[in-house]
């Protein structure tokens, strides 16, 4: 297929990504807003992606896959160690780690995870002691995961990843199983990658004998190198969401590259209801002949809410 075709396929699935979202705002579809539980599992926590607007289901090629989408970790020929910092807004912070490793007796690519969203202790206060009543709790939500990926054929692979939930509110604490599957194919054209994953697949969690589903997201994305030569690379992506308690909405980003060492991105969310746009740079040093170390930095703008900044440092060897 000739680069003008390729360019005409791309554009004519941004174009329609674009009016997936604008049909779903027109039908005025009822949004379930606030009617699910566990909505920090929707935080992305990396520097890279989220610089990129989020658009990273059909990129996933390093170790925050394991979030992005579990399929693409198989990317990853060695190992990979990656520390993800978030600062949400209110003083909120979520803190991610990933280890994905290729054990040489089994086949396929595995990854274990780790997320912790935190924040200061909190003072009690009651109707009667606004003031507080001397005494904190603690309110927090973390999780436990493991993924398992593997290539089907040269261009195919799927990936899954199974995680425990814990979310505790002073002494209330609830407990649960989710799951994410994802699937990745490798066109083959300018890396064109398209990528499609069903993120928080799980039961029901009770607060307060109040039941809560869990926020079930599916998501399918595109992502082309508009540019590559020796020294410099040009990477597009976009990608479609719907939501299962929240309109659809569809994510651009991009990626520019000089030397795989220094890198800039930008994104733009469509149809969020506070996300509007995103930019971040990262460098990557080569510490060996096989190793690097990656350190990314990622603004996006949540409007009135102010500006949420993330930092990712991996090293892969």
């Amino acid at each position: 297929m000739k680069l003008r075709n390729v360019v005409r396929v791309f554009i004519l699935g941004l174009s329609l990504t674009a009016m997936l979202s604008e049909v779903a705002v027109a039908a005025e579809v009822f949004e379930k807003v606030g009617t699910y539980g566990a909505q920090f599992l929707k935080i992305g926590p990396s520097a890279r992606a989220t610089a990129m607007g989020g658009a990273f289901t059909a990129v996933a090629d390093d170790g925050t896959a394991v979030y992005w989408n579990p399929a693409g970790i198989v990317s990853i020929r060695g190992n990979e160690l990656s520390l993800n910092q978030t600062m949400w807004p209110a003083d909120i912070k979520l803190s991610y780690a990933s280890f994905v490793f290729n054990p040489r007796s089994i086949p396929g690519t595995f990854a274990l995870s780790a997320r912790a969203l935190w924040m200061d202790p909190q003072v009690e206060r009651t109707a009667y002691r606004p003031e507080g009543t001397g005494r904190t709790f603690d309110s927090g939500m973390s999780t436990l995961g493991l993924t398992y990926s593997r290539y089907f054929t040269d261009k195919f692979s799927a990936g899954f990843t199974g995680t425990y939930m814990h979310s505790g509110l002073a002494e209330t604490s609830v407990n649960t199983f989710v799951m994410d599957v994802g699937i990745l194919y490798r066109v083959g054209i300018r890396s064109m990658k398209i990528g499609m994953i069903i993120q928080n697949l799980g039961g029901e969690v009770n607060y307060d004998d109040r039941s809560a589903r869990m926020p079930t997201t599916f998501k399918v994305g595109v992502s082309f190198n508009a540019i590559r030569t020796k020294r410099q690379r040009v990477l597009l992506s976009a990608e479609f969401q719907h939501p299962a308690d929240n309109a659809e909405r569809a994510n651009f980003g991009m990626e520019y590259s000089m030397d795989e060492t220094f890198l800039l991105r930008g994104g733009y969310y469509l149809n969020y209801d506070a996300e509007t746009f995103s930019a971040g740079a990262g460098f990557q040093i080569h510490t060996g002949e096989k190793s690097v170390a990656i350190l990314d930095y990622s603004y996006v703008d949540m409007s009135s809410l102010g500006g949420v900044h993330r930092i990712t440092v991996a090293f892969r060897y």
